[in-house]
């Protein structure tokens, strides 16, 4: 493994993309300290005490302490990730937009350019609801729409720079640039969360057991995202030999491989927003039912896991019809003379891939809710309230992933220019 890291920086194309990454992701964090002009920073913070479970909490986790501190970057990337969902969506729906996705490279590029003005124009309607919110929440040194045009110039420039940033290391970097900024924030809080549970075990507040247990339950959770991420279905697909113009293509015979988790982490983001949306507005609302209705849509409650797992099944099955198309994938694999063997080319073959989709989808489901719902399972069961370290949910699911592809891109640098990658005995096909 050691040697493997060497290996990078005797690459000097490795080695550059990799500091151009470093040095982005250093000056994303130092954005995250700038703070927005007029704001009470002491109250805000006594605020973010109070809202770590509902929505609030959920995206200052996201923007790495951005949000709490609201500094130039405290919108993050959410904007961009919630428009590139929007505009996946709509690509189902609208027929225009179908056609543009269809259209090669000049329509992709299309839609990225849409793309970035629904990020623009996200970003400036949150600008509004938060400087409107802050203003209510009184931590606003000089109210008015002087401070509101203010903020929101200052938050719209801080995505669109956070943007353009993502979009740069994923050309000139190593790795998914916004998956990358995401991976950050996460990450960020890691190190301080280990010196307070360090701290609470001095101080005998938590038992030693109780931290050991947890780092084992850590990385068992992380074994297991690994495991079922590159987790795989393969369908054997044959194609029987054609003449095309002049030439002859043989037989072969290849796969179709269907991911166990083909919606990522969408789904559980999704549900998180929905399910807190009502614990956030009740932050504004002074009516004692509704406060204790919104109270039990908060982490910790079996009101929440219920209707959290419930939520991310439904979206589990929702996304991946809307990215995985069965029938198309059957119609092009009639085109080109393929066949999966037992299976009738054309409807029966987009029915086989639906009931085999349905499975894993499920299996994929069950395990996404397991990863997001065990912070709270533990917490119930072992009294795990003052320990502040991530052992699970969305963020380690993020965090996971995200390192896997960045890995495998960096693998994959190694591997082609005759060095040898981080996995070591593993015979890779096409390598002497």
């Amino acid at each position: 493994m050691l040697e493997s890291v060497q290996n990078i920086f005797k690459i000097p194309e490795l080695r550059k993309r990799i500091l151009f990454s470093l040095a982005m992701l250093a000056v994303y964090r130092i954005g995250c300290h700038i703070p927005t002009p007029g704001i009470d920073g002491a109250a805000l913070a006594k605020f973010f005490e109070q809202a770590q479970g509902n929505l609030l909490g959920m995206f200052d986790m996201f923007t790495g302490g951005a949000l709490q501190r609201l500094s130039v970057f405290a919108l993050g990337i959410m904007p961009y990730i919630s428009s590139s969902i929007i505009f996946q969506l709509l690509t189902v729906v609208v027929p225009a937009i179908e056609k543009l996705s269809k259209e090669g490279e000049a329509g992709k590029k299309k839609i990225i350019q849409y793309t970035r003005y629904g990020t623009v124009v996200l970003s400036v309607v949150q600008g509004i609801g938060i400087s409107i919110g802050l203003e209510s929440m009184g931590v606003v040194m000089n109210p008015g729409w002087s401070f509101r045009i203010m903020t929101v110039l200052t938050l719209t420039a801080g995505t669109a720079f956070l943007m353009w940033l993502g979009e740069q290391m994923s050309e000139r970097g190593i790795g998914n640039g916004i998956s990358l900024i995401i991976f950050a924030g996460i990450v960020d809080r890691i190190p301080t969360a280990a010196v307070n549970s360090l701290k609470l075990v001095a101080s005998g507040s938590l038992p030693l057991f109780g931290l050991i247990f947890v780092v084992l339950v850590m990385v068992a959770v992380i074994a297991g995202i690994v495991f079922v991420e590159r987790g795989q279905r393969r369908l054997p697909i044959h194609y029987a030999k054609r003449v095309v113009g002049l030439k002859t293509y043989g037989a072969q015979t290849t796969h179709l491989p269907l991911k166990v988790n083909m919606s990522g982490v969408i789904p559980p983001i999704f549900a998180s927003s929905i399910i807190m949306f009502p614990a956030t507005i009740a932050n504004f609302i002074n009516i004692a039912w509704v406060k204790e209705a919104a109270g039990k849509m908060v982490p910790g409650n079996w009101q929440y896991d219920l209707f959290y797992v419930a939520f991310i099944v439904f979206f589990c099955y929702f996304y991946t019809a809307v990215t995985f198309n069965p029938v198309d994938v059957a119609e092009n694999v009639k085109k080109h003379g393929g066949y999966i063997p037992g299976i009738r080319p054309g409807k029966e073959t987009s029915d086989y891939l639906d009931r085999v989709l349905t499975k894993l989808t499920f299996a994929g489901a069950i395990y996404i809710s397991l990863i997001c719902v065990l912070p709270s399972l533990l917490i119930g069961l072992f009294n795990l309230k003052s320990l502040p370290f991530y052992f699970g949910g969305t963020g380690l699911l993020i965090a996971v992933g995200v390192g896997m592809d960045t890995m495998a891109q960096i693998e994959s640098h190694l591997i082609t220019r005759s060095y040898e990658g981080f996995m070591k005995g593993v015979r890779i096909k096409g390598r002497r």
